[in-house]
């Protein structure tokens, strides 16, 4: 009887050493961008834009994919900010570099982005911290991957990567 009962309390205290266990892992933390963060990515992407010489247009999303900063340096096109938002959803939800993902789609790898109203072109990154994908940054000419890798590099001094690689 008494080894019963010694079993009988392991398995009562193993089923709640493992709920305790299960309950730890139920929530995660999630970094942010801040509202600082993003209009310093937005300044550091027009600083590079201008030393480059050309007109750009950007937009800033969070882990969610909500817009937490746009901005439009003088002379960009009508639809730069929309083109610069779309970009960014797609890095968003691929969680790649959208020159990536148009590679994947122009090779036929992968046709999804097309029908799933992505915008697979150059011109976004998704911004990553210690493994966790917390924004996207889409900016809206040919170049913008660079421009959006240079105000990463700005704002997150290294602790921030483009890639899940």
């Amino acid at each position: 009887m008494r080894i019963r009962s010694c079993l009988l309390l392991l398995s009562v205290l193993a089923t709640i050493s493992f709920a305790a266990d299960a309950s730890a892992q139920a929530t995660r933390d999630i970094k942010v961008i801040s509202s600082a963060g993003a209009r310093a990515m937005a300044d550091a992407c027009s600083a590079w834009a201008a030393q480059n010489k050309v007109i750009v247009a950007m937009a800033i999303l969070d882990w969610g994919g909500n817009l937490i900063e746009s901005h439009a340096m003088e002379g960009a096109p009508m639809n730069a900010i929309d083109t610069a938002l779309l970009k960014a959803k797609s890095a968003l939800r691929w969680r790649r570099p959208t020159s990536e993902t148009n590679k994947i789609v122009r090779s036929g790898e992968n046709l999804a982005p097309t029908f799933m109203n992505d915008f697979p072109q150059p011109g976004a990154l998704p911004i990553i911290v210690n493994g966790q994908v917390i924004g996207a940054m889409g900016v809206s000419s040919g170049d913008g991957e660079k421009c959006a890798q240079a105000a990463i590099d700005a704002v997150f001094k290294g602790q921030a990567t483009a890639s899940t690689k």
